[in-house]
């Protein structure tokens, strides 16, 4: 058995070491948002997060993701509670086809992870490896620039906190 923790979950599967990641993400653990696109590593539609880095579950053994944290487009949100990337994308509409979509969030999740306030170059260089025919890479890009932009004030924004009891005098 192999131990794996997917989207905040212990998981134990039973698949060959030599299993391709993607491949046990969708058929044993029925999370599709990874896509199988080339299975090579060079369409950038299985992207996914092994502790906190892109990777193309394609071509990863789920061997070496055993014991690391794995997280997909699944883990950042839910349908009736998206995450800011996924909220982003929804309010930009920066999906046409979908295919190529959660392989890049990914890669713009863990881009966001290092630093809230990317430039575009740096958005374009992490998305870079990732083949899109939606041509919305505009609207992906002020997706993205929009997710930082509720990140950042979501992390500076002070929590509110009870206001202060009157002591009996």
């Amino acid at each position: 058995m192999i131990e794996l923790e997917v989207n905040g979950r212990r998981q134990s599967i039973s698949a060959d070491p030599d299993t391709p990641l993607l491949y046990v993400l969708r058929g044993e653990l029925q999370l599709n948002a990874a896509k199988y696109g080339c299975g090579l590593g060079q369409c950038g539609s299985c992207a996914v997060l092994i502790d906190g880095e892109a990777v193309f579950s394609c071509v990863v053994p789920v061997l070496l993701a055993e014991n690391k944290e794995v997280t997909t487009l699944e883990g950042l949100g839910t349908e009736d509670e998206p995450g800011p990337l996924q909220r982003a994308f929804i309010a930009e509409q920066a999906a046409q086809c979908g295919y190529c979509i959660p392989g890049m969030m990914m890669r713009a999740h863990a881009l966001l992870r290092k630093t809230l306030t990317p430039s575009d170059a740096e958005i374009r260089r992490q998305l870079q490896g990732h083949l899109c025919r939606c041509g919305t890479h505009m609207r992906i890009l002020r997706a993205i620039r929009r997710a930082a932009e509720e990140m950042r004030s979501a992390a500076v924004t002070p929590r509110r906190s009870a206001p202060p009891r009157e002591t009996a005098r």
